[in-house]
């Protein structure tokens, strides 16, 4: 199997994973910290491609399955998910990595709910708004954490496999 389809296989299934945790529509702690976990995994297992994939169509998967009730955010949240991917995988270290990465899509998804949207003459209901600022920025810490955790997790695993 050529290299390329393994990485498109591997972000294929991520990303079904990645669809499953926004299906079961769990409160935005949990979802936003799953989803930025997969990004994470993506990024770090597969490349940068496979993690700006995953971070392209999860907006557009949870407007249609109605986690995302406000639609003019979907540009803005594709272009915090390839920020993070491409900040996280940007640096050698994860402990650099992860803050950079959750700080810049937080300020970048606070501005475009607060300022950007509104200079476009949208009207952001507060709703919208308090769910694009500190809840990004603390989803994407712990689905940072979370991660890299696993990526730790399946490095070892197939460490160990590779000796038997």
């Amino acid at each position: 199997m050529k290299f390329e389809t393994k990485s498109l296989i591997r972000t294929a299934l991520l990303l079904a994973i990645t669809l499953v945790v926004q299906f079961l529509k769990m409160p935005q702690l949990i979802t936003g910290s799953l989803v930025n976990a997969m990004l994470v995994i993506g990024t770090g297992t597969v490349g940068l491609f496979s993690g700006i994939s995953i971070g392209l169509l999860t907006p557009v998967i949870a407007f249609l399955v109605g986690i995302l009730k406000f639609p003019p955010m979907i540009p803005f949240i594709i272009v915090g998910n390839a920020l993070y991917v491409w900040l996280y995988s940007s640096q050698k270290n994860a402990v650099i990595g992860v803050p950079l990465a959750a700080v810049m899509k937080y300020v970048w998804l606070s501005i475009s709910a607060k300022y950007i949207l509104k200079g476009l003459g949208i009207k952001v209901p507060a709703l919208v708004v308090q769910a694009f600022t500190l809840p990004q920025l603390i989803t994407a810490l712990l689905g940072g954490v979370i991660g890299v955790a696993v990526i730790l997790l399946l490095q070892r695993y197939f460490a160990k496999a590779e000796k038997l």
